[in-house]
């Protein structure tokens, strides 16, 4: 039995973002639906439906400027959630939370397929699993903290540790060799860095294959709260409609959660630990659980995470956490160090890095690594108090090796290529491995560290080696 299409209502009360919409008619529209409100001066304004607080009035949220609408301004239920644009016609565009362009190529076509930005995810015997490694070219995360295809890697860091540069590299790095489609979800992110974004994929040749979803710093906390929700409408038509591998990547997933704390602190909710809203964990496995492979096709998510003050504890970092397959922790100590990219290798983490996923050599490597890392970060305070000379033997052999593996892992960015002045690297991930087992195994130990520092390959520190003693002899 179809049910009657609600009456338009009225607005009763504005607060900022939050608008109280009388409905007369008797029944009201569900939670999660869309509102259209009519401005004044011409056009509209989208609110998204909170809580009904009465038989005839809901309480919505803002997900536009609210500024010209008044009382009693007449509201439009749009029958259900908000829908955005998919399909062909939005690669290669920018758009908002409401799937409106802004890049200036014009309109969207008027027959554009439309999909609901609240959807369930796929069910678990539906949702396919796959242990194929995504490589990405960059030696630390394809060694210790490798990707899965349809699985969801998040990249943790403090303020100015090199996460946004880290997200732009790997997309750069996969563009070329990746045949999917990439959609890119800039969330609370600031105008330069989409517009720099846009540049960057116009000047690669790739933004025909990608499209760029944003909600601004300066938008309301609706947008920047349901922007990852419209992107992941668009992600899901290309592997359920189109059977395409999708590429989604997210920066950055904590300003969603920050946006669902202002959105819960202007409904009135009771705040929960350090502030944050009481549906933290809720909202954050409503987002992520809809990142997943179905039908032969996956989703597969990188995503960025501010940490707050460097504190892995927060709640906040935790629930995102919870979700993810490969953690790539970002360490502060080692970009003071110059450590570029600054990937924790102790810290860091996958459920890919297995025997039977990997192989034996892989993991061997990968876990030896670590265990010399390890070492010597154990001994730095001893190396601190009493000089290197004071170690044995043994462990002084430890110790140089870690510092050249730490070395070796770092590289070069092609991003970064206009301040550095050094090309940027891709790696092979046997590459990788066999550099790593050549340090391990003493190929570099009379070798200067400045060798293996910023290269590619093991053999391209070799020449860089042998050139360094050539000019030495020279001298």
């Amino acid at each position: 039995m179809a049910q009657d299409p609600i009456p338009t209502g009225r607005i009763a009360a504005i607060r900022g973002a939050v608008v109280d919409v009388g409905f007369s008619g008797g029944s009201l529209p569900a939670v999660d639906d869309a509102l259209s409100a009519a401005r004044p001066g011409g056009g509209t304004v989208l609110l998204e439906v909170q809580a009904q607080l009465d038989g005839s009035t809901v309480r919505a949220i803002a997900l536009q400027g609210t500024a010209g609408l008044r009382r009693g301004l007449e509201v439009a239920p749009l029958g259900g959630p908000l829908e955005v644009p998919v399909g062909a016609a939005v690669l290669g565009r920018l758009l908002d939370v409401a799937g409106t362009p802004g890049d200036r190529l014009g309109p969207l076509p008027a027959d554009v397929p439309r999909r609901p930005i609240h959807r369930a995810p796929p069910p678990i015997h539906a949702a396919g699993g796959t242990a194929e490694l995504f490589r990405t070219g960059i030696k630390v995360i394809d060694l210790l903290t490798p990707l899965a295809h349809g699985g969801k890697a998040a990249m943790f860091g403090g303020a100015g540790v090199g996460k946004t540069v880290l997200v732009m590299e790997l997309i750069h790095a996969m563009v070329a060799g990746y045949d999917g489609i990439s959609i890119f979800s800039g969330v609370g992110e600031r105008s330069r860095e989409g517009h720099e974004m846009l540049l960057d994929m116009t000047r690669a040749g790739v933004l025909d294959r990608t499209v760029l979803v944003y909600g601004q710093m300066n938008e309301p906390p609706g947008a920047r709260w349901r922007v990852p929700m419209s992107a992941l409408a668009i992600a899901e038509h290309f592997r359920d409609e189109e059977g395409r591998n999708v590429l989604l990547l997210m920066d950055n997933v904590f300003r969603f959660v920050q946006a669902g704390a202002e959105v819960s602190g202007l409904l009135g909710r009771l705040p929960s630990r350090v502030g944050y809203q009481p549906t933290l964990a809720s909202e954050v496995a409503q987002l992520q659980e809809r990142i997943a492979s179905s039908g032969g096709a996956s989703v597969t998510a990188i995503e960025a995470v501010y940490v707050p003050a460097d504190d892995f504890t927060d709640p906040a970092v935790t629930a995102i956490a919870g979700h993810a397959d490969s953690m790539v922790v970002l360490s502060r100590a080692m970009a003071a160090d110059g450590m570029y990219p600054a990937v924790d290798p102790i810290a860091s983490s996958s459920v890919l890095l297995d025997p039977l996923v990997l192989g034996e050599e892989h993991v061997a490597v990968a876990a030896e690594v670590r265990r010399a890392i390890e070492h010597y970060r154990e001994l730095q305070d001893v190396i601190s108090l009493l000089g290197l000379e004071e170690l044995g033997a043994e462990d002084r052999r430890l110790v140089e090796r870690a510092r050249r593996l730490q070395r070796f892992l770092t590289q070069p960015f092609t991003v970064t290529e206009a301040f550095t002045g050094i090309a940027g690297r891709s790696v092979d991930l046997a590459d990788t491995v066999a550099g790593c087992r050549a340090i391990l195994d003493g190929e570099a130990d009379g070798w200067s560290e400045e060798s293996l520092y910023m290269v590619g390959t093991f053999e391209e520190a070799r020449a860089r080696e042998e050139a360094a003693g050539k000019a030495e002899t020279a001298a």
